[in-house]
């Protein structure tokens, strides 16, 4: 069974689980009942409920304004794109084919809430065509679940899983402009971008929290990651990738808005080059501090030790070394404006580079909205990735990403919005081959959507 038959079939068996879920919602009376972690963003904080944690909570911050947040709705659409690119094949000879292309993505999702579950489930097809590289037209599949469920007033399960099939980053629904923004050290690296591959990537996460006190809380969790190139040749230099990870945690609410915490994270980190495997294992313990001033607004810092153990096969590596690990990272979501950021330094998969990485990586989202129909956003993300092991004495797949994106929506009416937008992408590694050749893409774009949404139970 592929990573693309195993989202469908968590999709049905997550929709029966709402049904059965439906005959037993009564919490008990009277009984403090924990935050849905990882999906419930929008709650407020009170004497007797403790949230978890975004340096432990293993998701991305919202970016939706707080006008724009709601639940038990049936939303879909279809919108049509046509972008400019200046580099539509990562020649590698460095000399960039430049083309328009033409894109179709219908679009459903399901968003439900009962006083026990939170269900997000989403499916984005699509189908690309461009006018003079006809052999690159595609179809791609964006396929995500969120569900959170309270098994009792105190302890609460959380699981997502986030699947894309397509041969061209630019594809996936509003690449750039709200790009997810973590307020913690694990998870997937896909900093480096073959802009025009066929690929197939999988994440996603599980978790379980536990207040066991008014003002104490534990949990665990685990993590996975994999991405594989369909056709090597289009992509030389880089290969298959593949992490899994796991953590738990202890956090203590100091006051109404000031939490501590401290944190153990293990990482298995996988990459396929053509010589073999490389495996590179970590251990981690790392403190943390979030401070909430109000329910929209977070602070998060985090810092620790960090433990690799590196085996790689050619050339033959055996390498053991501590070093620290850290980040912080802000949120904050208004009526008018949202922000989110991000910075971390730690031990990551190598996203297609040969080997785990050091990476520094910061990211950043930003939404404001202009008028009641007019809104403009901006994201952005910088990596700079260093092959655990790598010396002077030999090539290496250092290298960064620097990726940007700026775009303005326009909505007419109740359903129809126009958004236009332009996106800078520049990488430099230069024994990557596809990315030296041609290290920078320049796309231009504009898309027009039909939106509609429609509540459930009424």
């Amino acid at each position: 069974m592929n990573r693309f038959e195993l989202t469908c079939v968590l999709v049905v068996a997550l929709t029966m689980g709402h049904a059965w879920a439906q005959g037993d919602t009564t919490l008990p009376p009277r009984q403090p009942a924990p935050a849905l972690s990882g999906i419930d963003n929008n709650v407020e904080i009170t004497d007797d409920r403790m949230t978890t944690p975004p340096a432990v909570s293993g998701q991305a911050y919202p970016i939706a304004l707080s006008t724009q947040e709601r639940s038990n709705y049936l939303s879909g659409g279809l919108s049509f794109t046509s972008a400019y690119s200046d580099n539509v094949l990562g020649a590698v000879n460095g000399t960039p084919v430049s083309d328009v292309s033409y894109s179709i993505a219908p679009t459903i999702a399901l968003d439900e809430t009962t006083s026990r579950m939170h269900t997000v489930l989403s499916y984005a097809p699509g189908f690309t065509f461009y006018q003079r590289t006809s052999a690159r037209n595609e179809a791609d599949h964006n396929a995500s679940i969120q569900f959170a469920y309270r098994l009792s007033p105190h302890v609460t399960f959380s699981a997502n899983d986030s699947f894309r099939k397509s041969s061209s980053v630019f594809n996936q629904p509003n690449f750039g402009s709200d790009g997810p923004v973590s307020g913690g050290a694990e998870g997937p690296n896909f900093s480096v971008i073959a802009p025009i591959a066929s690929q197939l990537s999988n994440s996603g996460n599980i978790g379980i929290t536990y207040q066991y006190a008014l003002n104490q809380m534990v949990g665990a969790g685990g993590t996975f990651s994999n991405l594989h190139y369909t056709d090597p040749s289009q992509v030389p230099g880089l290969s298959d990738s593949a992490s899994q990870g796991g953590m738990a945690f202890y956090a203590l609410r100091v006051s109404k808005v000031n939490y501590l915490g401290i944190t153990y994270e293990y990482q298995r980190l996988l990459a396929y080059p053509a010589a073999g495997t490389d495996e590179t294992q970590t251990h981690a313990f790392l403190f943390f501090y979030t401070l909430y001033p109000t329910s929209k607004f977070s602070i998060t810092f985090f810092g620790g030790p960090q433990y690799s153990d590196t085996v790689q096969a050619l050339p033959a590596l055996s390498l053991q070394e501590w070093t620290p690990a850290a980040g912080a990272s802000i949120n904050w979501q208004g009526r008018w404006n949202s922000l989110a950021v991000s910075y971390s330094h730690s031990i990551a998969s190598g996203g297609g580079l040969l080997g785990a990485v050091q990476l520094d990586s910061a990211s950043a989202s930003m939404q404001q909205r202009i008028t009641k129909t007019l809104s403009g956003s901006v994201a952005g993300g910088y990596a700079q990735n260093d092959v655990l092991g790598s010396s002077s004495l030999q090539p290496t797949n250092n290298g960064h990403s620097l990726s940007a994106t700026a775009s303005v929506q326009q909505r007419f009416g109740q359903h129809v919005n126009v958004q236009l937008g332009y996106t800078r992408l520049h990488q430099s590694y230069s024994t990557v081959a596809v990315l030296a050749g041609t290290p920078d893409t320049n796309r231009e774009f504009v898309s027009v959507s039909y939106q509609f949404s429609r509540p459930l139970g009424r």
